[in-house]
């Protein structure tokens, strides 16, 4: 799949992600979506392919990997290229394989 393609899918996905978030009662705040810098050599952020989503609940800051683990879930069952920061320690991060 062509980089466009895959950008078109992240857009797709996050738009449902964020929508799920909200439907189960979460407000959210974006971090990193598209960067230049301050990322790993080969982030996916720098590919427009990655979100950073600070997540919160009763208006606490949900910063724990753990906070994230039923968001990730369900952002990993949307498409196969789809991965969640969780498996790598970074909680926040949703993307696709780039």
């Amino acid at each position: 799949m062509r980089l466009g393609k895959k950008q078109e899918l992240f857009a797709q996905c996050l738009g449902m992600l964020i929508t799920h978030m909200y439907f189960k009662g979460y407000k959210i705040r974006m971090g990193d979506v598209w960067a230049k810098t301050g990322h790993s050599k080969n982030s996916n952020h720098y590919k427009k392919c990655a979100a950073d989503i600070n997540l919160f609940k009763d208006g606490k800051y949900l910063k724990l990997t753990i906070d994230h683990a039923e968001f990730g879930e369900y952002w990993e069952s949307l498409n196969p290229l789809c991965r969640w920061g969780g498996r790598f320690n970074d909680g926040n991060h949703y993307e696709v394989r780039a």
